[in-house]
């Protein structure tokens, strides 16, 4: 832990972060929106989302508060403590979950590429992958700065898209939510399962964990990670359900929206926040796998990994998706892939995580997720 570290650090850059791991290139463009809160309907879509960002709070609070008892500032430290010698069941799901996230984003940077500059797909998303790379091997304060930065953006970008679309269409959206009081089918399921395939976020920000001084800190940054990270899509779902039923099937729904309003200039800059959307998660959740390689490698070598070698690596994981993503379109990874990683990712961290936390406040009373001495045994099956 850092002992100078301020306000801001303990309490807002969490929520930052994980902000950044979660909005990435389907959050942003509102095609993850169309997927699991549309179908719920007008308030059922806005009842999945205060539940995605309750369950968000809940976990963020333990996940802090563990990872600062045991002093984890990456998820293979993390995940030994809580599952010991299955840790790496975890690492299986997460690295999967993070090719699928990352082939969304190759995709996705390939089509706004096209769009905004006519460059070939294949470019767009290559540029994706150097910035991304050049960000994280720049360091741990380098991909803070980043979180600041990129997110004061994107705030404000958002803010002038919910009051222009609102200004013209707002009369829609407020004609769709007094024409429909009930909440729609499987709005807990989609709420639910939204929430969990982006649980990942919690634990690929532990790099942050290192600025809470104590307990409260981290209950606090937790519990206001679920409110920072769910704001701007529910400001733009409830822009998104003046264009229905046509934007339930638009691959970008942003590009839908933003087209009605017939300004070119803005609908440019909301392309380059999506474009910022993508690098921003994409650090995120490679920063995690490279701090997750960077304290393997001291273990065995006594050393950290050269740069050359972590720039090779965050490389290789980066073009790999790349590939993933060219031959699969945005709707159908998100359709098909996230889903099925959300309960792998429930199965191996969520659970475990609230087993875990039951335990500690039972047994452990007013000392639950004090700083714990001893490391648990190291596992050697694998690294």
């Amino acid at each position: 832990m850092t002992a100078a570290a301020s306000r801001f650090q303990r309490y807002l850059l969490p929520g930052l972060a994980f902000k950044s791991a979660v909005i990435g290139g389907g959050y942003a463009t509102g095609r993850e929106l169309a997927e699991f809160f549309l179908p719920s309907g007008p308030w059922g879509g806005l009842a999945a989302m205060v539940l995605s960002m309750l369950i968000w709070s809940v976990i963020c609070i333990l996940t802090f508060l563990l990872a600062r008892a045991i002093r984890a500032n990456d998820y293979r430290t993390f995940f030994r403590h809580l599952l010991g010698r299955g840790w790496w069941t975890f690492e299986v799901a997460y690295l999967a979950l993070i090719v699928v996230v990352l082939a969304v984003f190759g995709a996705a940077a390939g089509e706004l590429a096209a769009t905004m500059f006519g460059w070939p797909r294949i470019v767009g998303t290559l540029v994706l992958v150097a910035i991304i790379t050049g960000v994280v091997q720049a360091g741990t304060n380098a991909v803070e700065r980043m979180f600041k930065l990129m997110s004061a953006f994107m705030y404000l970008v958002y803010a002038i898209a919910a009051c222009l679309i609102l200004y013209r269409f707002g009369g829609g959206a407020m004609a769709q939510l007094s024409n429909t009081h009930e909440l729609g089918q499987d709005w807990v399921l989609n709420g639910v399962t939204y929430a969990g395939y982006n649980m990942f976020a919690a634990v690929s920000i532990l790099l942050v964990v290192r600025h809470l001084l104590c307990r409260r800190d981290a209950v606090i940054a937790g519990a206001l990670a679920g409110p920072l990270a769910i704001l701007p899509a529910i400001v733009f779902y409830v822009c998104m359900i003046a264009f229905l039923p046509d934007i339930a099937d638009a691959p970008l729904p942003s590009d839908l929206m933003l087209g009605q309003l017939g300004l070119p200039w803005f609908q440019w800059l909301f392309r380059l926040m999506i474009m910022v959307a993508l690098v921003e998660t994409g650090v995120t959740l490679m920063a995690s796998v490279d701090g997750r390689i960077s304290v393997n490698w001291k273990e065995r070598t006594g050393a950290a990994p050269g740069r050359g070698m972590r720039v090779a690596i965050i490389a290789a994981i980066l073009l790999m998706a790349v590939f993933l993503a060219d031959g699969i379109g945005l709707v159908a990874l998100i359709a098909k892939g996230y889903r099925l990683l959300a309960y792998a990712i429930l199965a191996t961290y969520v659970v475990p995580l609230l087993a875990y936390s039951a335990w500690q406040i039972w047994s452990r009373r007013g000392q639950a997720f004090e700083v714990i001495a001893t490391q648990p045994p190291q596992a050697k099956t694998r690294n």
